[in-house]
């Protein structure tokens, strides 16, 4: 593609303004932002004014149907992930969705299969996996530093951490809270490093203790709809298994913890920061790598997904993987929804 590429932004809220507008900006050589859209118009317009976007849409609609894009953003609630999605693949646009994927499996397969048929890119908002650290770690596992990875354990947790702003306490328009929002970020690392195997069954417990009454914080806990604490854990057909605890709130220290461990029969690793313990010549031994970039993981996603649109290698996050991923949350949460574990078929 000789001219640049045209770029829409659909949902003009904190992670549009914040992330993907202020980065598509910085590739201006590559990239024209040329229009976002937001059912709220005067907040469309005012984030056109701030980054001097010409095209302002009160409905995505219009902008795919008049702005010629070749690739959008999709930043709106998770409710509307998939029909905006599909709709940008249908009229030619690459598409770069913030996480997660959508609010059921079925969408997210929907999304994959359109994407497929209109040969576009679709691509999910997991930046985790563009960190340093995730990187080198994939490639001492690829390179058997670890040997057969059996275990994994996924913590996403603060201790008092409900967002105030945004609607992710709301089910209707989330679909979940602590597990599909901060959750699905470690969940997707360690799935990432292990090459995503297959899920056998899954079993989750689901709480919401905190969320719905008065505490530290200035979230409207009369309108807290969703979990403020989930656990679980997956077992996968080859025998491997993931523990998962997340959460917006919960009384336990420090007060934040953003972490993937994994065990194998040859070593095992914590990821942030990363370290790998071993046993090496009769002894044990901690290998913690230095001079790592501490870069930072949202630009290298969009500068990612700018290069694959215009021709360069594919992004890492992949749209069957986003798919995979969709299907899990949908099992934990339908795991704590019946009190029991669930197989998954097919």
């Amino acid at each position: 593609m000789s001219r640049r590429l045209r770029v829409g932004v659909i949902g003009a809220g904190s992670i549009a303004s914040g992330v993907h507008i202020p980065n598509y900006k910085r590739h201006e050589d590559r990239v024209e932002l040329a229009a976002v859209a937001d059912v709220n118009r005067a907040k469309a317009e005012a984030c056109a004014a701030r980054f001097g976007i010409s095209g302002v849409y009160d409905s995505y609609e219009a902008m795919l149907r008049e702005a010629q894009l070749d690739a959008v953003s999709i930043c709106t609630p998770n409710k509307f992930h998939a029909s905006a999605a599909i709709a940008a693949l249908e009229a030619g646009c690459h598409v770069l969705c913030e996480k997660p994927p959508a609010m059921s499996y079925e969408e997210a397969l929907r999304m994959e299969q359109t994407a497929q048929r209109c040969n576009r890119l679709l691509t999910y908002g997991f930046h985790y996996r563009y960190a340093e650290e995730v990187q080198v770690l994939r490639r001492y596992i690829e390179a058997g530093e670890l040997g057969e990875v059996y275990m994994a354990k996924v913590t996403a947790v603060r201790r008092r951490g409900i967002p105030a702003w945004g609607v992710f306490t709301s089910k209707e328009l989330q679909g979940g809270g602590a597990l599909c929002d901060i959750g699905v970020h470690m969940l997707d690392t360690a799935l990432y490093l292990m090459g995503y195997p297959e899920v056998d069954r899954v079993m989750a417990s689901t709480y919401q203790k905190l969320g719905n009454r008065p505490g530290v914080g200035d979230w409207d806990w009369e309108q807290f709809s969703v979990e403020d604490l989930a656990v679980g854990m997956i077992v996968f057909k080859n025998g491997a298994s993931l523990l998962l605890e997340t959460a917006f709130a919960v009384n336990v220290g420090p007060d934040k913890t953003m972490q993937v461990s994994l065990a194998g029969d040859q070593g095992g690793a914590d990821v942030f920061p990363l370290k790998l313990y071993q046993e090496k010549h009769g002894t044990l031994v901690d290998v913690q790598p230095v001079g790592l970039k501490a870069g930072k993981p949202r630009d290298a996603e969009l500068a990612a997904f700018v290069d694959s649109c215009l021709g360069g290698p594919p992004p890492l996050s992949h749209a069957a993987e986003g798919t995979a991923l969709q299907r899990i949350v949908e099992e934990l949460y339908r795991s704590a929804e019946l009190g029991e574990a669930i197989r998954l078929q097919g």
